[in-house]
């Protein structure tokens, strides 16, 4: 009698990656979602991930729903969003999973508060496989050397390095004449940068500079 044949997943994106280390290791993999609409943009992601001996990926997501239905399944530790997706755009998925649960560890690949790391597609790979530990151990992750490319995205004007480090100081409330002392330039050069960071940010206070710098993650609190 012919055996039964054995019942294949049609869905090869909600499968588990053979290389992912059984549970109970010591030293347990971490668990990538990658979603992205672009097929070649998921090959090149998968592939690089998968060469990395303290990574696999569990999954791929073509929308932002798919993407949400295999965070909900997977849990993984940390899920790689496009935010420009169809059915369901970034914005929106991070907001239902954070909904679901508030600690969930995304890096975005363009600005978006809710997320824990920050990304433009043309990072350099070891950039990237930095990204994905340093959020995975807890952190924030926005590379300096990207922070002007981010405000430039954001508002069409970049801010200059001096005018983060300005923005760091201005959170933690510190006055010009202090945040001279501190960046070893006259009160006067403080308040110009700090006009020019209004203008950039299109705000009117310093309140407001703070937290719209730290809603696209300029800067952290």
């Amino acid at each position: 009698m012919k055996g039964k044949k054995k019942t294949v997943s049609k869905s090869p994106r909600a499968q588990q990656s053979p290389a992912r280390v059984k549970s109970g290791s010591k030293n347990p993999r971490i668990s990538v979602l990658i979603a992205d609409d672009h097929s070649v943009v998921r090959e090149g992601l998968v592939s690089l991930i998968t060469r990395k001996a303290d990574m696999t990926v569990i999954g791929e997501a073509s929308n932002g729903r798919e993407a949400v239905d295999l965070w909900k399944k997977h849990h993984p530790n940390i899920l790689l969003l496009d935010l420009r997706m169809p059915e369901l755009n970034g914005v929106d998925a991070i907001r239902e999973i954070r909904g679901f649960d508030e600690k969930a560890r995304i890096i975005v690949l363009t600005i978006q508060a809710g997320a824990k790391g920050y990304l433009l597609k043309d990072t350099p790979r070891e950039a990237l496989m930095d990204c994905i530990r340093r959020v995975h151990a807890g952190e924030t992750c926005v590379p300096v050397h990207l922070a002007a490319k981010l405000a430039q995205r954001v508002s069409g004007e970049t801010l200059s390095e001096r005018e983060i480090d300005v923005l760091k100081l201005m959170a933690q409330g510190k006055s010009n004449k202090e945040i001279g002392s501190t960046l070893f330039i006259s009160e006067g050069t403080v308040k110009s940068h700090v006009k020019s960071i209004f203008a950039k940010l299109n705000v009117i206070s310093r309140t407001e500079a703070v937290a719209n710098a730290t809603r696209r993650g300029l800067i952290q609190l």
